[in-house]
């Protein structure tokens, strides 16, 4: 994956950089050893590494506005870092430029049961919004299945899903207002503490926008209510093509489970000797979870029951009580970290229409025996965001370069059959030259004119999202007009 090359003279600047940024940080904040960068040098897609000039630690919208007014200033590229665990290299610096990372951003700055939301800054990890609230009985919806280390920074930034999306959303579904910095230090407020603002959406432009538009400081979440209880039940089948004709019929028949999460066997074997939940042994296992009262979940998993039943289920189980419904999420909430146990892989996000299903996973199969590399699939069945894992040793010649290939290869199926290339991992590197497969050189044009508009010199997380020819002509305009 080609980044760009280093420019000399930012190079040149480092001394007089990180000497600026300890005037306006504590010193601690900045760290420019070259050993201690390396901890920022790639994000959650290990393939690519690159230690950055520097790191900065800002601990409020001040400093991260210090920082930026700095880089802006000396014409330095800023790379935002919420957690690192992007899948996609949204977080992959470049020699030039400096991570700002925001994990000392992570209060709480203020909770509002009777209007149900919460702000926070956003460092602040995923599963510990909802820790702030469980208690008064609330909840904050979206849940990827890196919750426990994952940003509500780069939620924002890649508009992060999760098992449960299907009923709640992703992150935009989940938003309501920001706090955010852009390139030349200015703080803008945008949405707010209500179910809409007037005029454009704003919001619905930042979040997803992989910190091509600005650095989110702050964030206003919605948060729910606690459901009364929630039960999933397991259903095995034979074959991919069955399971998928199962979900498609759940959706058809107007059943709205909180979640439909779909795993193979290759996942299934793995994620088993970890979690211990009883999985069948299937060659494609369901888990459809409902919520409400005790009457609505009988209610919606009978129904669930009698549309898996009539495609000759290998094994249809509900989880009888608590312990054994946290065994069966366990499972599929280490798939991922479990999967890295035996083998490097490359994880897609393309997503599809759910009737398509049956025909993508068995394209799946053909495409693993054609490209000669195994395959795990593990993904959100209900709303068709498929996570295939292409499994490779990354110690193997070549081996990389054809999981690359393979995985282009998915993700145009998955443009192909209606869908598109990213459902929740972000474009970042991983897709950024995959972009004209989806889009038209002037839907391109005009997705370049909006970063024209917040980031005109082209500094915020350089060589992500559009092909790099496409960027690096726009950084060069840039410069020529400087």
């Amino acid at each position: 994956m080609e980044m760009p090359t280093p420019n000399p003279r930012i190079l040149a600047l480092k001394s007089r950089l990180v000497q600026r940024l300890r005037e306006v940080l504590p010193h601690d904040a900045v760290i420019d050893d070259e050993m201690q960068t390396r901890v920022y040098e790639c994000d959650a897609l290990t393939a690519y590494k690159c230690p950055p000039l520097c790191a900065v630690l800002p601990s409020s919208t001040e400093e991260v506005s210090a920082v930026l007014k700095i880089c802006h200033q000396e014409g330095v590229p800023v790379v935002p870092r919420g957690s690192g665990t992007s899948l996609a290299g949204g977080a992959l610096p470049t020699a030039d430029s400096v991570i700002l990372g925001v994990a000392r951003l992570n209060d709480v700055i203020e909770t509002d049961y009777d209007n149900r939301f919460i702000k926070v800054q956003t460092g602040r990890t995923n599963l510990s919004v909802t820790g702030a609230v469980e208690s008064d009985g609330f909840f904050y919806a979206p849940d990827p299945s890196s919750q426990l280390a994952c940003a509500i920074a780069g939620n924002i930034a890649m508009n992060s899903g999760g098992a449960h999306c299907l009923k709640y959303g992703v992150t935009t579904n989940n938003l309501l207002g920001v706090t955010m910095v852009t390139m030349d230090g200015t703080v803008i407020e945008i949405g707010g503490a209500h179910m809409d603002s007037a005029g454009y959406d704003w919001l619905g432009l930042i979040c997803g926008s992989e910190g091509q538009l600005g650095v989110v400081t702050e964030a206003t979440l919605r948060i729910l209510p606690k459901p009364e209880g929630a039960r999933p039940v397991l259903i095995g089948y034979k074959s991919a093509e069955i399971a998928g004709a199962c979900v498609s019929d759940i959706i058809k028949a107007g059943v709205l489970p909180v979640a439909i999460e779909y795993m193979d066997r290759k996942v299934i074997e793995v994620v088993e000797s970890y979690a211990k939940a009883g999985y069948p042994d299937c060659e494609a296992l369901l888990i459809v979870e409902v919520e409400g009262s005790p009457a609505e979940i009988d209610e919606q998993l009978g129904l669930i029951k009698q549309i898996a039943a009539k495609h000759d289920p290998v094994e249809l189980r509900e989880a009888k009580d608590a312990e054994e419904a946290g065994r069966i999420w366990l499972g599929r909430k280490s798939a991922f970290g479990a999967m890295g146990q035996i083998n490097d892989y490359m994880c897609l996000d393309g997503t599809i229409p759910v009737s398509s299903l049956p025909y993508v996973l068995r394209r799946i199969g053909e495409l693993s025996e054609e490209f000669g590399l195994e395959v795990g699939n593990v993904f959100h069945a209900g709303d068709g965001n498929m996570h295939p894992l292409i499994l490779f040793d990354a110690n193997k010649p070549g081996d990389l370069e054809t999981s690359e290939e393979m995985g282009a290869e998915i993700l145009k199926l998955c443009v192909e059959v209606g869908g598109c290339l990213t459902g929740e991992h972000g474009v970042g590197i991983e897709k950024r030259d995959l972009m004209n497969v989806q889009f038209a050189p002037g839907d391109l044009e005009i997705q370049m004119r909006v970063k024209d508009v917040f980031d005109p010199a082209w500094l915020l997380n350089p060589a992500k999202v559009f092909p790099l020819e496409s960027s690096a002509s726009r950084r060069m305009q840039a410069d020529a007009a400087a």
